[in-house]
């Protein structure tokens, strides 16, 4: 089973996405803002990393960096899933070394289906 860890402070995102991805048999983990992502990611080790960049204590920016500065999470791919949409944005997003960089609203059929692509 694939682990997923979603890191969003909007509760509505963040449910609805807990929602989809175990109907797809991912095993679900949230982190509410980077520093409790870092946390989970540590004991976890998730596969796949679904990051949004603004939110309180750790943005996702940081927490990327803290995730591609770890050999333990070599293999986890990171999504960034956010409302900063402007080139620069996502410019930077990839530039760290997200592997997808994705915009807010967003399908979450859509995303299902990328993030499968990702880890297939």
């Amino acid at each position: 089973m694939k682990k997923i860890l979603i890191v969003d402070d909007e509760p509505n995102i963040v449910m609805s996405l807990e929602y989809s991805f175990k109907k797809k048999n991912f095993e679900v983990y949230i982190a509410r803002d980077g520093s409790e992502a870092l946390q989970i990611a540590e004991e976890k080790v998730p596969d796949i990393v679904l990051l949004d960049i603004m939110m309180p204590n750790v943005d996702g920016y940081e927490t990327l960096k803290h995730i591609k500065n770890n050999d333990k999470f070599k293999n986890t791919k990171v999504v960034f899933l956010s409302a900063k949409n402007k080139a620069a944005d996502i410019e930077k997003g990839l530039q760290l070394g997200a592997d997808k960089y994705l915009t807010k609203p967003f399908s979450v059929k859509k995303l299902v289906s990328e993030i499968n692509e990702l880890l297939n």
